[in-house]
């Protein structure tokens, strides 16, 4: 519980909330009840509760119509009540709004938590500005330097951006070489590709170990990654490929999907269903086609797997329809407007030796269940 007992401060805090509401009053709002009653209450009573669960929330409204006290009560609780898990999202929102003692207190627990912190997905999250930052730190990095250096992509630095880190002397000297080379090779397409070759078949190469576990949120495990790498057989796709839709950035939404990932060539789809099934696949042109050859593997408690397409379906290998998300076989695997989705396996793929098309172990191979099963992760990578 906080006590707010300033009435000048209480006077110039209403003012500035019904002036900005007025300036604001065309905007959506999206506000939870219990906070509007909780906020309600406080300009009636100079109290409010704060917790981990409204805390964010207050800080928002409070920012939003420049609620100043407010501002200072809800930032200080979350500074004092940081956590791994949400760290990267408060450090986030407090640059945002330029609230500078809480970005300063945010990267102080990194630092003071940095050795689990950096082990977690969390880390993978991070802007490159705000690693930037940390890097910046060199006195307080030494020891968790050498546990950084291969988690981050050096290799989409700019030339200058690279430089200027390679000033601090942060970067061990073999890896700094490689980014040099890397950097001059750039220019040159055919001694890029055999420094890329090279470069994949070394998994100690901070390159090799620094590509898709830095993006995915879906595939974690570098194990399952060297899995895929090695049935999709193409270290230029590896090398060069961007995340497009996902569905954590961009909310589940097959327009979206179509308008990020038409006509982008070598594509790569990762599905995680709501049934905690991992399932997706790979193609070589693209959509807006009939004809591709594509690499399927499937997770949850089994060993990533691939599926071939049956001799005489290849001209079904995946399914183009705008309303539909990324489509394989006719009915292999079907997202119709990611939300009637449902997996017929076994129609145009092989199935694992053992089980019968149509079978209810068929249908529910891939992504859990025949029907019913939802989205509840995507991401799509192209080149």
């Amino acid at each position: 519980m906080e006590t707010y007992s300033n009435l000048e401060k209480l006077s110039n805090d209403l003012k500035n909330l019904f002036q900005n509401q007025n300036q604001k009053e065309n905007e959506e709002e999206n506000v939870s009840s219990s906070i509007l009653s909780s906020i309600l209450n406080y300009f009636y009573s100079g109290k409010i509760k704060i917790n981990l669960e409204n805390a964010i929330e207050i800080l928002i409204f409070s920012s939003k119509y420049l609620i100043d006290e407010l501002i200072g009560i809800s930032s200080n609780f979350i500074k004092n009540h940081l956590q791994i898990e949400t760290i990267v999202d408060i450090l986030k929102l407090s640059e945002t709004m330029n609230l500078n003692q809480l970005l300063d207190s945010c990267y102080q627990f990194i630092f003071e938590n940095l050795d689990k912190f950096i082990k977690t997905p969390f880390f993978l999250e991070l802007e490159e500005n705000h690693l930037n930052s940390i890097l910046s730190q060199k006195e307080k990095l030494q020891d968790q330097i050498s546990n950084i250096i291969d988690k981050i992509r050096f290799i989409d630095y700019s030339k200058q951006e690279l430089k200027d880190i390679l000033k601090q002397n942060l970067i061990p000297k073999q890896i700094s070489q490689k980014l040099i080379q890397f950097q001059k090779l750039q220019e040159n397409e055919n001694e890029l590709k055999e420094f890329i070759q090279n470069e994949f078949q070394n998994e100690n190469s901070f390159i090799f170990q620094s590509r898709i576990r830095f993006k995915s949120k879906i595939i974690k495990e570098l194990i399952h990654f060297k899995k895929i790498k090695e049935w999709i057989n193409d270290n230029e796709f590896f090398f060069k490929m961007q995340k497009g839709y996902s569905t954590k950035k961009d909310g589940i939404n097959y327009e979206k999907w179509h308008d990020i990932c038409d006509n982008q060539g070598k594509t790569l789809v990762i599905i995680k269903s709501n049934k905690n099934f991992i399932f997706g696949g790979f193609t070589s042109i693209g959509w807006i086609s009939d004809e591709s050859k594509w690499t399927n593997y499937t997770g949850n408690d089994r060993e990533p797997e691939k599926f071939t397409i049956k001799q005489g379906k290849e001209k079904f290998a995946l399914y183009y329809h705008p309303d539909c998300g990324p489509c394989f076989g006719k009915d292999d695997i079907s997202l119709d407007h990611f939300l009637n989705n449902f997996s017929n396996f076994g129609l145009c793929y092989n199935l694992p030796n053992g089980i019968q098309y149509r079978s209810n172990e068929a249908k529910s191979y891939l992504a859990g269940s025949f029907d019913y099963w939802e989205v509840e992760e995507l991401e799509t990578f192209f080149i």
